[in-house]
């Protein structure tokens, strides 16, 4: 037994050797993990139960398995020299094009919207948007970089970076706008540090307004005619590229005016996330305790935060919102230690691209957002977004190890 318990110590003192990169960071990952684990268990436990015949462990299972393949995942993409993503950033751009297109036109339909194609042979779906927001970063952390010396000149710096933003916006926005939009103040934010010019981004920003103001404008127009949009339309009544305005309007307009216009349980999810938060008052019902699990949809996903309120309380909700500021922090730590533009964009950008999504899945969850269709990063239940995250952390870990190799070098030599 103690020997066996040695060879253990060894070998996880052989496999700590071989992690380099921010410690923090590494440690961010696994405190994530076990939330999610305990998280995933308390909130799937009647759905398992429905589906698998009282097995209520069985997702349990699996989000460890995904567990797993992720973090193998950060520990190989961060072994990688981030000057690899460099070279690849630009085929992978152009290979996530195609792939929003046929996502577009033939995905998988779920919820009105088309964000997901299946692979063949594994019978797996995974939201081609994940793929495109990490090559879209890579992509424009590489031009930033390339172009510091004209990036204030509007036809040669600015244009070539706002033009794959644009086309990868407009792909995702039919289906899922959230993430569009998303995507795009991420690019906007890594844009006003890689020196863009403030009038180029406004301009931007003014011209990417116009649709979201009709959007609210229509809301409004619909609020005071009291007409009732449907909830679910049939997708033969609309043109295929907008069959989720009336889903669109209809959140906004809920967000707007609340449970004035709730028609058809349009708000029932907010409601329920809301007496989620209201049952968890400071310290929470306990591990395990949650009752709106059993009411809330998608408890395990897109409204996992309220969950966690209701079970750890509002210190618990205060300390996952510590743990994804400290992420940031090392983040921009790793941004200004790397001697590299590309290296300190990527790491700033994908962590941007991170916290935002965090940031905007916690106010939906406590009513400060319209509905969006965005997970907890690292913490909703497994799935093609969790691994896409786990690459992005593998990514960053990879600047900063080797930030960290350059930086010793000199005191090596002088030693």
């Amino acid at each position: 037994m103690q020997e066996t318990i040695s060879i253990e110590r060894r070998a996880f003192k052989h496999l700590g050797s071989r992690t380099k990169g921010d410690k923090v960071i590494w440690a961010v990952v696994l405190m994530l993990a076990m939330i999610s684990l305990l998280a995933v268990y308390s909130s799937t436990g009647l759905l398992a139960y429905k589906m698998y015949k009282g097995n209520t462990e069985i997702y349990l299972f699996k989000q460890f398995a995904f567990i797993i393949v992720g973090v193998l995942i950060i520990y190989f993409a961060h072994q990688v020299n981030y000057i690899i993503y460099s070279r690849v950033a630009k085929i992978l751009f152009l290979i996530s094009i195609p792939l929003l297109f046929y996502t577009l036109f033939f995905g998988v339909k779920l919820n009105e919207g088309s964000r997901w194609i299946r692979l063949p042979i594994i019978n797996l779906t995974f939201q081609t948007s994940d793929l495109a927001k990490l090559a879209l970063i890579m992509y424009i952390s590489r031009l930033l970089s390339r172009k510091q010396d004209v990036i204030k000149d509007f036809r040669q710096g600015f244009l070539p970076v706002i033009t794959p933003v644009a086309i990868v916006c407009l792909l995702i926005a039919p289906a899922n706008l959230s993430t569009a939009l998303l995507i795009g103040a991420t690019c906007m934010m890594l844009m006003f540090i890689g020196r863009v010019s403030g009038k180029h981004l406004l301009l931007t920003i003014s011209i990417s307004m116009v649709p979201v103001l009709i959007l609210i404008l229509a809301a409004v127009i619909h609020h005071k005619s009291g007409d009732i949009v449907p909830t679910k339309t049939k997708p033969e009544a609309h043109s295929h590229l907008f069959v989720r305005v009336d889903t669109w309007i209809n959140r906004v307009e809920n967000f707007m005016y609340g449970d004035r216009t709730a028609k058809e349980d349009d708000n029932y999810q907010v409601d329920q996330a809301k007496i989620a938060v209201a049952n968890g008052r400071w310290i929470g019902l306990g591990p395990g305790n949650s009752r709106q699990r059993n009411f809330l949809p998608h408890p395990y996903s897109d409204f996992i935060y309220a969950i966690i309120i209701e079970e750890y309380g509002l210190v618990g909700g205060a300390i996952i919102m510590f743990i994804y500021l400290v992420f940031l922090f090392r983040s921009i730590r790793i941004f200004k230690k790397c001697p590299f533009a590309f290296g300190a964009f990527l790491a700033l950008g994908l962590s941007f691209t991170l916290m935002i999504q965090a940031i905007a899945n916690m106010a939906v969850n406590v009513n400060l957002f319209p509905v969006t269709g965005v997970t907890l990063p690292l913490i909703s239940m497994g799935g093609s977004s969790f691994l896409f995250t786990c690459m992005a952390i593998g990514i960053i870990l990879s600047v900063a190890r080797n930030a960290e190799r350059i930086e010793g070098e000199p005191a090596a030599e002088g030693s």
